[in-house]
């Protein structure tokens, strides 16, 4: 019995060491990382560097701009399958805690989209400085309200090279209303609960456009639902976002516009129908992957929190739809190409 005991012990250890090495290997990039502290403009940001993991550089740099939500430098391990895949194209990423994130001084609900253009903008400028980085090769990878940000960068920076724009929203009040409907057809809502949805909408719409307060907000519709005062803040500083006056900024350098199957966040069709009316193509490549839920997370993985998990620990770069990383990849590789590098 006691034999049998430390048999089933002994396996089990063994097991345990076995998954332990499976997630170290699995969770080890091939890259350098840096923590840094950016200091520029009066602005402080905490972000980290990765670099390709063999040479000295200069490299070619990816500016990654977040979503919505307060977001750490690495997404919480999520862009490091990324910062991989643009390294192997011999790219360098960096990237920064949203304010008020991890220790960061700040709190992004305080932001307007022009502030974080702001922002990276600031980053931009340092990373210029790095001997490590080719401040003539450096371009934006932004995902979701980053739709908002990366014109506006554009507008106000010549010198970028190129923009990958995953699942990006292009107005607001547009986005906001599908994004509605959706999760209400996704979770099975009646015609009477969309109603009434639509119509609490309504109410906060006239509200905002008369910058209402809060508590007013609260009278109005009852249960906030997860409306913060801090929330209902961010949303009236920016619910009049819309990038079509700052798209034609990225007319002329290379566009990857990634698009999700299964995007319940933002109106791809419109999306792709403001992008192909506002750029030319080329230099616009449209990527498309059916299998994708809003982040380029498989569908079917997303849609299993066990299965998310499980995915998330034992093979990350797994997470993500057939071919995203890939061609990612191939886009970055192909401007050097055609740049004759």
């Amino acid at each position: 019995m006691a034999r049998a005991v430390l048999a089933t012990v002994a396996a089990l250890t063994a097991a345990a060491a076995g998954l332990f090495g499976l997630v170290v290997w699995q969770h080890t990039y091939d890259l350098r990382e840096e923590a840094v502290t950016i200091r520029h403009g009066g602005r402080t940001l905490h972000g980290v560097l990765a670099l390709p993991e063999q040479g000295e550089g200069p490299f070619p740099l990816v500016v990654l701009v977040h979503g919505d939500g307060p977001v750490d430098a690495t997404h919480d391990g999520f862009y490091r399958p990324m910062w991989e895949s643009f390294a192997r194209a011999g790219y360098a990423s960096l990237s920064w805690n949203k304010p008020g994130v991890d220790g960061a001084p700040g709190d992004w609900l305080d932001q307007t989209m022009a502030d974080r253009a702001r922002e990276a903008a600031d980053a931009i400028a340092w990373a210029r400085r790095r001997p490590d980085v080719d401040g003539r090769r450096i371009g934006l990878w932004g995902a979701s309200q980053a739709g908002w940000v990366l014109p506006e960068i554009a507008a106000e920076d010549g010198r970028i090279r190129f923009a990958i724009a995953v699942s990006p929203a292009v107005n607001w009040l547009r986005q906001g209303r599908y994004n509605l409907l959706a999760e209400l057809r996704r979770d099975g809502a009646s015609d009477a609960e969309v109603a009434a949805a639509l119509r609490r909408r309504e109410t906060g719409l006239r509200l905002l456009a008369r910058g209402a307060a809060y508590e007013e907000y609260v009278r109005a519709v009852g249960d906030p639902q997860g409306m913060t005062a801090a929330r209902w803040r961010f949303v009236s500083k920016n619910h009049t976002a819309d990038a079509g006056a700052d798209l034609p900024a990225l007319r002329g350098i290379p566009v990857l516009l990634v698009l999700a199957g299964h995007d319940v966040n933002v109106d791809t069709a419109e999306t792709e129908a403001a992008y192909r009316r506002l750029l030319p193509a080329p230099p616009l490549r449209v990527a498309h992957y059916p299998d994708a839920a809003h982040g380029l997370v498989k569908h079917a993985v997303e849609a299993s929190a066990p299965r998310l998990t499980l995915t998330a620990l034992c093979a990350p770069r797994a997470l993500f739809a057939d071919g995203f990383l890939a061609d990612q990849r191939h886009f970055l590789s192909s401007l050097d190409a055609a740049q004759g590098r």
